[in-house]
């Protein structure tokens, strides 16, 4: 495949039709398409609407607890002895990740479109926490659709879904994960098209998703931009970002997308190899489909018949990936690797025990990334680690894993 031309700004896209060059678009049923198009409408009315802006920036401030804080990982650092390791603090959010700053932004647009039954999907459990808890803050019925087998790897979320209202419904077609759960909460918005609003989790599905998503989570970059300026009164070398649909990577990403000097990775989940099928690497060992009303990088077989996939971070464990980032892909301007199970598992220990911070698995894989590359980076340079969420929803995973009892 010929590299994409680079263009004048990384940061322009999508095009009217939702296309990152060859990637992104709306390939939806007719059925679906009416709504799809009204969500567009209304995104591209409130998008730039300082009303909706300062009543986002309202509860992202007030309720919410942003900004998240730019924090000196000093133990892991002097640990390496390498380059300085910074976490954007995502964990530190209400819900404890990133997705409750997209929750947010996509609640205030249902409400602005009188949308007030809320459907979602989730994986890791953390995006139906947040999709349940803005439902639950504007006194909206909320169902979550979540993949049996993530209902049984993810009960502490599954428990908080519903102590705040919100109807689970386990997915047991395919493998019971994310990709399963996507497929059902689509078929509820066709089937109810008059009250509900789709809450979508990640940076994928058809357009305008990825890049309302995008823009919500954008806070993560820009606040990581001005914090670094602040602290150091330069920017970053090095930024990473673990990817599964990948909305906290191109959240942290997009502001820095025309900083040439910044070098970006994305961590994807390698899983137990990239030789077989037990992997979530979709840009590294995938191929471009069509999946979920995009067109992006995927788990696919010769006849085009999506594979499962697999990863220790139920987060991650997802075939495809958000059109924008197979674009990143494809120019070059991000780089794209694989983390194993087994390093972000040991990433995840670490991290524990010399930052006394428990991140989430889907974080520990870009910090597996960094425990890799810092050691051989100069002491003043400087590299920010996405937290995208905090781990005590996994701790009942790792235990297993480490072959302990809680």
């Amino acid at each position: 495949m010929n590299k994409p031309a680079t263009p004048n700004s990384f940061r322009t896209g999508p095009d009217e039709q939702g296309m990152f060059g060859m990637f992104g678009g709306r390939f939806v049923a007719e059925t679906l398409m009416p709504l799809i198009l009204d969500l567009e409408r209304n995104w591209n009315e409130v998008k730039n609407d300082p009303e909706f802006k300062a009543e986002l920036k309202n509860l992202s401030t007030h309720y919410a607890g942003r900004p998240s804080k730019l924090y000196f990982a000093e133990g892991l650092t002097r640990h390496l002895g390498g380059a300085k390791v910074y976490f954007k603090r995502e964990d530190l959010n209400h819900t404890g990740s990133h997705k409750i700053n997209n929750c947010l932004g996509q609640i205030l647009l249902a409400k602005r479109m009188g949308k007030m039954r809320i459907i979602a999907e989730t994986g890791a459990g953390q995006h139906g926490v947040a999709s349940a808890t803005v439902a639950a803050r504007f006194g909206y019925p909320c169902i979550v659709y979540m993949g049996a087998t993530d209902v049984a790897r993810q009960s502490p979320n599954v428990f908080r879904m519903k102590l705040l209202g919100a109807e689970v419904r386990p997915v047991t077609a395919g493998h019971g994960t994310l990709k399963d759960a996507m497929n059902e909460a689509l078929r509820d918005w066709v089937t109810n098209v008059e009250d509900t609003y789709y809450l979508i989790g990640t940076a994928a599905g058809p357009h305008p998703y990825p890049e309302l998503v995008r823009d919500f989570q954008s806070v993560i970059g820009a606040e990581a931009r001005e914090q670094m300026l602040e602290q150091e009164g330069r920017l970053p070398d090095t930024i990473i970002a673990a990817v599964g649909g990948g909305s906290n990577a191109i959240g942290l990403f997009h502001p820095f997308l025309d900083d040439k000097e910044v070098r970006i990775i994305g961590v994807e989940a390698g899983g137990r190899g990239l030789d077989g099928v037990e992997h979530c690497a979709s840009m590294n060992a995938g191929a471009p489909g069509v999946l979920h009303g995009n067109r992006t990088y995927l788990l696919q077989n010769a006849d085009g018949q999506i594979l499962e996939g697999h990863s220790i971070s139920a987060g991650l464990d997802y075939p495809g990936v958000g059109p924008e980032h197979s674009w990143l892909r494809d120019t070059g301007r991000v780089e794209y690797v694989p983390i194993l199970d087994d390093e972000a598992l040991e990433a995840f220990k670490l991290t524990t025990r010399v930052e006394g911070i428990i991140p989430a698995l889907e974080s520990a894989h870009a910090i597996a990334h960094a425990v890799k590359i810092v050691p051989q980076m100069d002491k003043d340079q400087i590299v920010i680690v996405n937290l995208s969420g905090r781990g005590d929803k996994d701790v009942h995973t790792v235990a297993k894993m480490l072959d302990m009892e809680i």
